[in-house]
């Protein structure tokens, strides 16, 4: 397993689990278990949530796939910007510890930049973290403005990544957030890096997959594998495509496989507004 450096000086898998949507339907949910407790058989333990996703339904569901391996794994979750002050975070964090049965929350993201100043929610993080229901934090959608912002107040240098949407058809950030981000050494981390599934209907991701015998879905994550800095969080319920995504880590993509990919994907030519899903 390929790993990436926090800042902290920790290291975590490049390839990890995404959970967004899953937890939502009861019927599916031995399966989902089943499939994220695969994944760290296979490696990839570092596991993304969030209060939002089914109003707390994933961490519960990520409690439940972790029972009893609790030191295996390494835990994200995330808090909504209106839960993002002084007073809101510690009541959010409580109630995700709760649903995912866990006593911190190895890394811990504000979904997304809000009304509460970013200099109280880095107070907020910090305060969690001496009370140990933390270990480090981070963000989420937050772009280059957004980021010098948080440079900027005291404490914001501490942030361990920020999470963004990024995979083969939504290049923007490699414009400006991407090398904004390696310059400071902050671990960026891909979301939906197959697109919900779209990039696999793409002819041209077909046509490479088939050629190099691989997955459309192998591709599109073993070319975020290919890049430093970037840790890819695929969701998945179901145990038959965690082993597909999980074997995009055999194909480590050539040169000229990488210039192929730019060709059917380029990238972008100038700035462009922070894509989100």
């Amino acid at each position: 397993m390929k790993r990436v450096a926090l800042p902290c000086g920790e290291s975590v898998p490049a390839l990890g689990q995404g959970t967004w949507q899953l937890g939502d339907d009861p019927g599916r949910r031995a399966e989902e278990i089943a499939a994220l407790r695969r994944g760290i058989d296979l490696g990839l333990t570092l596991i993304d949530t969030a209060e939002m996703y089914g109003d707390g339904r994933s961490e519960a569901l990520v409690g439940e796939a972790v029972a009893g391996r609790r030191s295996e794994v390494f835990i994200v979750s995330k808090v909504y910007p209106h839960n993002a002050s002084r007073r809101g975070m510690p009541v959010a964090c409580n109630r995700s510890l709760e649903r995912l049965g866990i006593e911190t929350i190895d890394l811990y993201l504000l979904h997304w930049s809000g009304a509460v100043p970013l200099a109280e929610t880095v107070q907020a993080f910090e305060a969690l973290q001496r009370e140990g229901k933390i270990r480090h934090w981070g963000v989420s959608n937050l772009d280059p403005a957004d980021m010098d912002a948080l440079w900027a107040v005291p404490g914001g240098r501490a942030a361990q990544t920020d999470q963004v949407l990024y995979n083969l058809g939504r290049r923007g950030i490699e414009w400006d957030l991407q090398p904004w981000l390696r310059q400071r050494g902050v671990a960026l981390m891909a979301y939906s890096p197959i697109e919900q599934g779209r990039l696999l209907q793409e002819r041209g991701l077909l046509q490479f997959a088939k050629q190099q015998a691989m997955t459309p879905a192998q591709v599109a994550l073993a070319w975020l594998l290919a890049q430093d800095g970037v840790i890819a969080i695929p969701k998945t319920g179901s145990r038959a495509r965690l082993e597909e995504n999980a074997g995009a880590l055999a194909h480590a993509l050539s040169s000229a496989q990488l210039r192929e990919l730019d060709g059917l994907f380029p990238p972008p030519r100038g700035p462009s507004p922070l894509a989100m899903i």
